[in-house]
């Protein structure tokens, strides 16, 4: 029975007009399912042709078969839609939209096969791996990694259990987390120092702890050079982070003194304290001492402070606020109710508002802006290109 597609949901599901959902369907199609997805009977003149081989199989995207234009208004929607139920209005521009092979951070699944090991994404709505050799996404360098990600694997996973390998490029090589694997043993700390050294992996760090380094993963963050603690969290793309970047600064200039709140290893950070004093409040102790490290190796910097502390149970106070000019908040997905409503009752006037998830900072918003802050244009930042995902930053004044 032949069905129309009348919207996406939230992440890229086609909704039918009997609520059923489809994936990898554009709105205004009309489509029958059929087994493996949907027959497509009239297309959208926004349906291309995938440009990865890959995107049949793979689950790593779910917007390859939408044209550019089609995904770019698509997440300014969301982030319209999101500010619309919060009774919010705002001048949605963007996406700045990160190229293909841009994403410098993946994290891979890997299994013993018979004949060696199989390292790849998960195939959609599936725990089955497929190789992605030709992976648009990922940088070059990490696809180059994928050889010493499946001889990690022959190390580390069974034909019956997978291991999950995030790996980061540095430009010292490639970082690798291994998760999953067997308990470290004596052979296990023999191999992978050499494993390292012959694949040039800057680090391999097995469960956590740090088993081979041929040099310290650093990136860099505006003039400092920041060696992460193993798997924390990244901007995804250069690109992207420099987009985010860009908002913060100009929504902080002329700031004397700026708290950057869920400060992660120092994206913004160091960046700006090339021109103001900086206090990096974050939950994590090992970040902040690599966003610690990476300010003391730099020259030329104002002060920077750490504080480890959780935002979500232990939000700054108004009158911990009152020493700042300007702000710059970065939380995770579930957004940051607790320290939003500490800002609201603060004197702070300025805040740079980065968000990975529309709905959540709308809701956050729409509580500064009962407080008497005015909501700027918000760019939306695509980093994760061909996915569902969307970021956006804005700037907030009273």
């Amino acid at each position: 029975m032949p069905l129309r597609i009348d919207s996406l949901t939230l992440n890229a599901q086609g909704r039918a007009e009997d609520g059923t959902l489809v994936p990898r369907v554009l709105p205004g199609e009309v489509i029958e399912l059929a087994e493996g997805g949907a027959r497509i009977l009239e297309p959208s003149p926004d349906r291309v042709a995938p440009p990865c081989r890959h995107y049949r199989s793979c689950g790593g995207c779910a917007l390859q078969h939408a044209s550019d234009p089609f995904v770019a208004g698509w997440k300014r929607q969301v982030v319209e839609r999101a500010l619309k139920a919060q009774g919010l209005e705002a001048e949605v521009t963007g996406p700045a939209t990160s190229p293909p092979n841009a994403r410098r951070r993946a994290k891979f699944a890997g299994r013993r096969t018979k004949g060696g090991a199989l390292v790849g994404f998960h195939m959609r709505g599936s725990d089955q791996i497929t190789a992605i050799p030709d992976c648009r996404l990922i940088t070059p360098r990490l696809k180059a990694a994928l050889p010493a990600l499946e001889a990690l694997t022959r190390l580390a996973a069974s034909r019956k259990s997978e291991v999950a390998l995030t790996v980061t490029d540095s430009p010292e090589g490639p970082d690798v987390l291994v998760e999953g694997g067997p308990p470290l043993d004596q052979r296990l700390r023999m191999e992978l120092p050499a494993l390292a050294e012959a694949h040039g992996l800057a680090r391999i760090a097995w469960g956590g702890e740090i088993v081979a380094e041929r040099a310290a993963p650093a990136l860099p963050m505006g003039r400092g050079r920041v060696a992460p603690p193993p798997g924390a969290f990244l901007q995804a793309t250069a690109e992207g982070e420099a987009a985010l970047l860009a908002e913060a600064e100009a929504a902080t200039e002329g700031a004397r003194r700026i708290v950057d709140l869920f400060a992660g290893c120092g994206t913004f950070t160091l960046p700006l304290a090339e021109r103001a004093e900086v206090h990096a409040v974050e939950g994590e102790a090992a970040m902040l001492a690599a966003l610690d490290a990476g300010w003391r190796g730099a020259p030329g910097l104002h002060r920077v402070t750490t504080e480890a502390r959780d935002l979500f149970r232990r939000p700054l106070l108004p009158e911990e606020l009152a020493r700042f000019d300007a702000a710059v908040i970065d939380p995770p997905r579930a957004g940051a109710e607790a320290q939003v409503a500490e800002i609201a009752a603060s004197r702070l006037s300025r805040i740079a508002m980065i968000s990975c998830n529309p709905v959540t900072f709308a809701r956050d918003a729409a509580r500064l802006v009962a407080a008497g802050f005015t909501l700027g244009p918000v760019t939306v930042v695509d980093q994760f290109r061909w996915s569902s995902h969307v970021e956006l930053a804005t700037r907030l004044t009273r």
